[in-house]
């Protein structure tokens, strides 16, 4: 079928009722659609039957109002974006339609997982944020499968987790970072960098590798990586909010850095809040284009 906007749950599962039994796949976004974007679309297109993307800039995860004002909102581009990477169709609600009046439920994910890194800085509101506004959506959609890439890992810890706990009958995929030619991670907020900014922000991946470069040369003292990740930033006159290694699975903090371990850092460069991380002795940090994102 060709692309088709819809606007609420009761149309969207409407449009979806004469593909059940057919497998689906969702790709959740907030909009703004970069390559990152598009090569999840694709991977999903491969996969499955029918292809749903949602663009919904999501305020409840927003800890900062500027940000929120700031986001991007692009929709027309959107969807014609999606149209040419084989999407058929887009979920495109306002607030009231995903939070009606009245609307009193939040979905709560406990424990490290929520609690760390970008929990510990924004807030555990904000994953609350994320788990509620998933959750919608994956019962809205009913999908086989939903995909996620690795930039925002901790958010896919988090809907796994979510998931598995009420058993909502869907595979989370989750796919490595899609990132520019010199290594940046793709972002909506990239937009946001003037070109100053931009070049700055390459030192981002550069201070990845540099941790992967240690972890490969036999360092495993977590305090030791983080450490060269904070002086490779310091360089380029950043201060990171945070740099830390968990374990890729638990999200808790480590003794010892060994395999799956995740280095995960975020860094304001201007006023643009970015995030990054790597999974030690598992990327490679090379740009990805094309299909994989």
């Amino acid at each position: 079928m060709s692309i088709r906007i819809v606007r609420t749950i009761a149309d969207l599962r409407a449009a979806l009722s004469p593909h059940r039994g057919e497998t689906i796949g969702f790709v959740p976004t907030m909009g703004a659609l970069h390559e990152g974007h598009l090569s999840l679309l694709r991977t999903a297109r491969s996969e499955n039957a029918t292809v749903v993307l949602s663009i919904f800039v999501n305020p409840t995860q927003f800890g900062e109002a500027a940000d929120l004002a700031a986001y991007p909102r692009t929709e027309e581009a959107d969807v014609a974006l999606a149209a040419e990477a084989g999407t058929d169709l887009v979920f495109a609600p306002s607030p009231a339609e995903m939070y009606p009046a009245g609307f009193a439920t939040s979905v709560s994910v406990a424990g490290a997982i929520t609690g760390t890194l970008e929990g510990a800085v924004r807030g555990r509101s904000h994953f609350d944020g994320v788990a509620t506004v998933v959750a919608k959506l994956l019962l809205a959609v009913q999908p086989d499968r939903a995909y996620f890439g690795a930039k925002d890992a901790q958010q896919v810890v988090v809907v796994r987790r979510m998931v598995s706990d009420l058993g909502i009958p869907v595979e989370i995929v989750a796919r490595p970072t899609s990132r520019d030619d010199d290594g940046l991670a793709r972002s909506s907020r990239n937009t946001r960098l003037s070109a100053e900014e931009r070049d700055v922000a390459a030192v981002i991946p550069r201070a990845l590798r540099a941790a992967q470069d240690a972890f490969a040369s036999g360092i495993r003292d977590p305090h030791r990586l983080t450490t060269v990740v904070r002086d490779e930033l310091a360089g380029a006159g950043l201060e990171p909010e945070y740099v830390e290694a968990v374990d890729a699975d638990s999200l808790e903090p480590i003794a010892t850095a060994e395999t799956p371990a995740l280095l995960a850092l975020a860094v304001r460069v201007g006023e643009v809040r970015l995030i990054d991380n790597v999974v030690l002795g598992v990327d490679d940090l090379v740009p990805v284009t094309g299909s994989v994102s």
